[in-house]
């Protein structure tokens, strides 16, 4: 085998073994990213320990739950407007945010938060009753 031959064959397998490093890299930084974020959903602390401080919030009519995210993140009482979502999507008061004012403290996770926004709810077999009675 030549230099030239020994030289190329010897770059080749550099660059695979870097790209091989860079993909690895990526990889684990996505899977560790997406692991965390995916643990907030279940898991995500209130903003403040203690007592806290309590903030009025209007939320309007017709409810958006992307729009209640980003207002409540702007307010300071959650660090994610976008998690804000997904954790509404998943819990036990999905769709039945309700508009009003409001006073959330930094101190209430969001799951309290939703609780006390879709405390006036009705329940699902509610609805119904109510539509058939008319």
């Amino acid at each position: 085998m030549s230099i030239k031959g020994i030289i190329g064959s010897t770059a080749e397998l550099i660059i695979k073994i870097v790209v091989l490093a860079f993909a690895v890299t990526y990889i684990t930084r996505a899977a560790t990213a997406a692991y965390d974020y995916g643990y907030r959903i279940f898991t995500e602390e209130p903003v403040s320990l203690g007592e806290g401080r309590t903030i009025s919030v209007s939320v309007d009519d017709p409810v958006s739950v992307r729009a209640v995210g980003e207002m409540l993140e702007e307010r300071g009482l959650i660090r994610d407007g976008k998690l804000f979502v997904i954790q509404e999507l998943l819990s036990e008061n999905h769709g039945k945010l309700q508009p009003g004012i409001y006073d959330l403290s930094t101190a209430m996770t969001a799951e309290e938060m939703m609780e006390v926004m879709a405390a006036d709810a009705p329940e699902e077999g509610e609805e119904d009753a109510e539509g058939e009675s008319q």
